[in-house]
């Protein structure tokens, strides 16, 4: 887990110091996860990096039921991860993750739930790793770690550790 978000910290270095207009001009969430993926492709060798990708093969992603509705879509239920790391059509999710702007006012707790969902080892399309960030116009200003459908404090405190000690945190 630490290797990949290594590759994570690495990524976010290179966003950081080659994507300071966006930031400084305050762009959009989207825009700014695409150029964050952009600089993840580089990382993750061998493996498709995309944006709002909501498929595994031809199955949509859906939160599971009874679970609070999704603001993604008009059925309210489909997930649209900002960026994943995965194999488009085979069963084999790395990594999701979830961008939100410091500057974002709505509670993370939409993102924290797609996160649990999305790697819950019961779901048919679990990823193995969920990464919450909030970008900030200067550096991350926090970063949680999901594992197995929770928070994981141990690596979310090895991940600031990582994200502090790049100086982007």
């Amino acid at each position: 887990m630490q290797t990949e978000l290594n590759k994570v910290v690495s990524a976010l270095k290179e966003f950081y110091a080659r994507e300071t207009h966006l930031l400084e001009k305050d762009l959009g969430e989207r825009t700014l996860t695409h150029r964050l993926a952009v600089h993840l492709e580089k990382q993750f060798a061998g493996w498709d990096v995309d944006c709002d990708y909501n498929r595994l093969g031809e199955r949509t992603l859906r939160l599971p039921k009874a679970t609070i509705v999704s603001t993604d879509d008009g059925n309210g239920k489909s997930i649209y991860p900002d960026i994943v790391v995965h194999q488009r059509e085979v069963p084999d999710n790395l990594l999701a993750i979830e961008v939100r702007k410091a500057a974002n006012l709505q509670p993370p707790e939409h993102d924290r739930h797609k996160l649990r969902a999305m790697t819950d080892p019961h779901s048919w399309f679990a990823y193995r790793i969920g990464v919450l960030l909030t970008l900030g116009k200067k550096n991350v200003t926090s970063s949680e770690v999901y594992i197995g459908g929770l928070p994981d404090q141990p690596l979310s405190g090895w991940l600031a550790g990582r994200l502090k000690d790049a100086r982007l945190a």
